[in-house]
This record gives structure tokens, sequence and C-alpha cells, in this order.
């Protein structure tokens, strides 16, 4: 069966093609999970099909799936006894000290089997699906050691064959030094490089290869190192850039020809200058800034002055950001960083797709794409930013087929 979505008070195409990228009144003829075609008003008799299923999308706005670009999705434990502390003003280190911050993750993902992982991991994915994601990258990181490093992409890689939302895998071994590596960065990227990458690459368990480039866990020179060997091992480079100290991780990520560069909170003018030139699209993760009340955002409105592309994410983890909730990170984007509705609704279709080597299949809705779309109770696209703090999504189709409705799965 094919779907017609009709009736659409608003399509958001997030295509430049359309003026200002949306449809009034509009209408989406799905076939073979394809997008067949798109148009205003009444629909066409010759586009028709008896074997059809119809939605009237009256009073409602369609999307393209959002896509969650910067994720840690596979990982054991969570990090809720930390919070009194935080709000008291520990400090992380002093988290870390005591057993927790990133290390207590890792011991906890280390505990459990791959069976385990998958079933926390899928109960993520379900809330990622009815709140309108339908493509999420996964990040591994909290493994650190050969065998749970590959458990958690292993995991990954069956939850994107059994679960409707579509998984983009990425090995991030340089996340942190492990214990057993203390002191010896050198050690720790050989490992990854000789005894990890290779093993991941011949099993196909990763795309991209990420690294945190910041002060006190990988400096620029080993980053450089790194993403260097990951490219020769045929890994797309992605990079945790210039999170809390502007150390030039912009500047690398468009020196080595990453596809993205993520955090940014202290990128410097050169870095956004660089990146620009380089087409690295930039990864915000608002949640982030709000979760660590640093009161410090991004710079997205001098990004976007300058010509990057910018994407945002949830950066669903245990540690700095517990949400899998895109709609609750569009409330950051906007009054965080001054983001449009707009701007926000290509920064989690379009442009995360970018971030993600994806533009040419999802992220827009444009004849022959995947039928991955959104269809909000709302009756244009300032309402979902507006009115925060719920879930607005009606139904949600993946490959043409409705897969969620009014938060149920189905």
């Amino acid at each position: 069966m094919g779907l017609i979505i009709k009736n659409a008070s608003y399509i958001v195409t997030c295509t430049d093609s359309i003026l200002d990228g949306v449809i009034e009144n509009g209408y989406i003829i799905i076939k073979d999970g394809l997008i067949k075609s798109i148009g205003t008003g009444v629909i066409p008799d010759c586009l028709c099909d008896k074997n059809i299923e119809i939605i009237d999308a009256k009073g409602k706005t369609v999307t393209p799936g959002l896509v969650d670009c910067h994720t840690h999705l596979v990982h054991g434990g969570s990090r809720e006894n930390e919070l009194p502390m935080k709000l008291s003003g520990v400090p992380y280190i002093k988290i870390l000290e005591s057993g927790g911050g990133i290390l207590s993750t890792v011991r906890a993902t280390r505990e459990l089997s791959k069976e385990q992982l998958k079933d926390k991991a899928r109960k993520s994915l379900d809330q990622m699906l009815i709140h309108g994601t339908t493509t999420v990258e996964a990040k591994s990181g909290y493994g650190l050691d050969f065998d749970s490093e590959i458990k958690c992409l292993e995991a990954a890689k069956e939850l994107n064959i059994e679960h409707p939302v579509d998984i983009v895998s990425t090995y991030m071994g340089a996340h942190a030094i492990p214990p057993e590596f203390k002191g010896n960065n050198k050690g720790y990227a050989d490992f990854m490089i000789k005894d990890v990458m290779p093993y991941i690459k011949e099993n196909g368990l990763a795309e991209f290869a990420d690294i945190f480039c910041e002060d006190g866990v990988f400096s620029v020179a080993e980053s450089e190192y790194i993403m260097k060997k990951s490219k020769e091992l045929g890994f797309k480079l992605k990079i945790h850039a210039d999170e809390i100290v502007p150390l030039g991780g912009g500047e690398l990520a468009a020196k080595m020809g990453a596809i993205s560069a993520e955090h940014l909170l202290a990128v410097s003018e050169q870095g956004i200058n660089d990146m620009a030139d380089a087409n690295v699209t930039a990864v915000l993760l608002p949640g982030t800034s709000f979760y660590l009340m640093t009161g410090k955002f991004a710079p997205a409105r001098k990004m976007i002055e300058n010509g990057v592309r910018v994407a945002i994410s949830t950066d669903y983890n245990p540690g700095t950001c517990p949400t899998e909730n895109l709609q609750t990170i569009m409330t950051f984007a906007c009054f965080g960083m001054k983001m449009t509705p707009l701007e926000i609704i290509k920064g989690m279709t379009i442009n995360a797709a970018y971030a993600i080597g994806r533009e040419n299949e999802i992220g827009s809705i444009e004849i022959g794409k995947k039928a991955d779309l959104v269809i909000f109770d709302s009756p244009n696209v300032n309402y979902i930013v507006y009115h925060f703090g719920i879930n607005h999504v009606d139904k949600v189709v993946k490959g043409g087929k409705i897969v969620a409705n009014n938060g149920i799965l189905k």
C-alpha cells in the first residue's frame, strides 16, 4: 500500500527549492517507501491509487523525520546520584575522584552483557521514535577496552536491523583515557589504532571515528595523529571540539576534512571561518549547556551568519544530557542560542543528515527521498517551539509506514 498525507496546514520541506521551505495546505504522496509527489491544494486524480491509505493532516504540520546526529546511545547505568553534588557546586574532577563521572559509566557498561545493553538502548530508541526521531547516530566510548567497545557497537548494529529507527554508528574509543592506560595517552592511541579499529572496520561496526579533543583529554596534536590514522583505516571523521577550552578543534576539523565538529561552545572566529570554508557541519548541543548550568551556549548565530551549516542534536548520554527528546532540545536551541523555529527544524533534519552523510537519502521532503516524516499536532512550525514541554507528535512515518500514533508504537 501507498500513503497520502493531505490538507497539511504546513509542510516544512527543509529544501532551498521552495520559498522558505514551507508549503501551505499541502499534500505528500508516498509509494514503495519513497516520496512520489509533493504539492499544494487538491491532489490530482492521476496521482491517486485505490490501494492507498489517506491521512488528513488538517491543522497539522509535517516535517522530515528528525535526525539525532550526536548521541551516546549504548551504555550501562545512570548517574542521577551525582545530581546533588552538581547542584552544590562540586567540581567534576572531584566527582571523578569519588568514583563518579565517565569512569562510573565505563564500569557499568563493562559489567552488562550485549543483550542487557540492547534492552536499555531499545527503550531509548522507543522514546526517540515516539518523539519524532527516525534516524540516530550512536557513538561508542563507554567501554574503552576491546571487548566492551565491540560489544556496544555490535549492539547498535543489531538494533539497526531490529528497530524501526535507523542507526548510524561511530567508534569513539577516544572518549577518555581508561584506567588501565592512565598517564599513557600514546599507548592508548596505538592500542585503538592497531587492535580495535581494524577489527571494527573489517566487521562493518562503525562508519565514523570520533575523538574528544579537549584540555585534559586529547590534545590537538594527539587528536590529529589519531584522526590521520583513522582516515588511513577508512573511517570518516568527527571531532568533539572546543567544548570547554578554545584549543583549535574547529580549525583541526577543517584541516582534517572532518564531516562534523561537535559542541563548539568555545570555538574561535578562525575556527568558524575554517569550518565554513571546508564545509564542516557544526553539531551544536544546547541541552548539554543547559544541563551543565554553565550559562554558555555555542555561538549559533555567528556560525550561521558566517556560512557554517548548523545541526542540532540531543547529546543523549548518562552524564551531561540524559534526554532522548529532540523536542526538548528545540527549546534550548531557541532560547539559549536564539535560533528561529525554521532554523531549528532544518538543524534537526537536513543539516543533521549532512552530519552523518545521509543528506541524499533523508532530512528533507523531496521526490525520491525516503518517506521518513513527522506529523505534528501543531498549526505551524513556530507553535512546536512556542508550546514547550509536551510531545506534539501525532504520527511518525518511517519508510512510508506509520510506526507511531499518538505516542504509541505500532
